[in-house]
């Protein structure tokens, strides 16, 4: 249960990453994020009121509200790592945040075994080639470096804190209600900010028609995202949370090959080597 929660995990992110990457190709990253993380707390509050979540409160929620502030400042520094450049070295590096959650598993007395352990180192090396990481061309800016990390372990920080937000299953769309509200929040006020100081929700010259036009793509990502929160929070409360966090991080081989389905982006020999490193880590893992 554990394997299959965890790679349909790393379906849903790979597939909500290479979806707001598009997204983000007409509209500013921001309002993406905000817009797709509203449409999740609207279907969410939908959820959480037709199976009585209401009624899991308690104060194991503070760890998705933790998730829910430090989920926006992980995703502003990884765009903005990713417009430094150079694209090539951010992306596998904010691959690396799996060694939160892997640490975690480890300081609360997890011991995998030998193959479990092989495949996690197997597997880690294919997901950070499968970004396809430049290993020459010009120098990386330190600052890029730096927001890449501040994001990675980020991202690593969410999955370890919404993993502990609930015990149960109408305790966990509370929590994932609970995540994106304050997702939303804190989003929304770095909107504001933004605009305050110059910035733009829109593309210049657009209107709402915009985004309403985009509201099936928006709520595509904002969705899946959640649901691939709420797999990785069941495959982790199901199984080591080591082998749960390595698998549920192969999303960034299915990003690629949506891209090279989709827009017929073609691999580079280090992706599609790190591809066949991740498949074989997860074959390890999973057995």
């Amino acid at each position: 249960m554990t394997a299959l929660f965890a790679l349909a995990t790393s379906l849903l992110w790979g597939l909500a990453d290479f979806g707001g990457g598009l997204l983000t190709r007409r509209v500013p990253a921001l309002t993406v994020v905000v817009a797709s993380q509203t449409i999740a707390v609207v279907v969410l509050g939908v959820v959480v009121i037709a199976t009585g979540g209401w009624t899991e409160w308690g104060p194991q929620l503070w760890f998705a509200v933790a998730a829910g502030l430090v989920g926006p400042v992980a995703m502003l520094a990884f765009y903005k790592a990713l417009a430094l450049g150079p694209m090539g070295v951010v992306s596998p590096l904010g691959s690396l945040g799996v060694a939160v959650p892997v640490g975690v598993g480890l300081l609360l007395g997890e011991r995998p075994g030998p193959a479990q352990f092989a495949g996690i180192g197997v597997a880690v090396a294919g997901i950070v080639l499968a970004g396809g990481p430049e290993l020459r061309g010009a120098p990386v800016q330190r600052r890029a470096v730096l927001l890449t990390l501040v994001a990675a372990f980020g991202f690593g920080g969410v999955m370890a804190l919404i993993a502990e937000a609930s015990s149960s299953l109408t305790g966990l769309f509370l929590a994932l209600f609970v995540q994106r509200v304050t997702n939303v929040a804190a989003g929304g006020a770095a909107l504001y900010v933004s605009v305050r100081r110059g910035g733009r929700a829109l593309p210049e010259g657009s209107g709402t028609g915009v985004l309403l036009a985009m509201l099936p793509a928006l709520a595509f990502v904002g969705l899946a995202d959640v649901a691939a929160n709420g797999t990785y929070s069941v495959a982790a409360q199901n199984g080591p949370v080591t082998v749960a966090a390595v698998l549920s991080s192969v999303y960034p081989v299915v990003t690629a090959l949506a891209a090279r389905a989709v827009l017929d982006e073609r691999l580079r020999a280090v992706q599609a080597a790190g591809a066949g490193l991740a498949l074989v880590g997860t074959v390890l893992l999973a057995g």
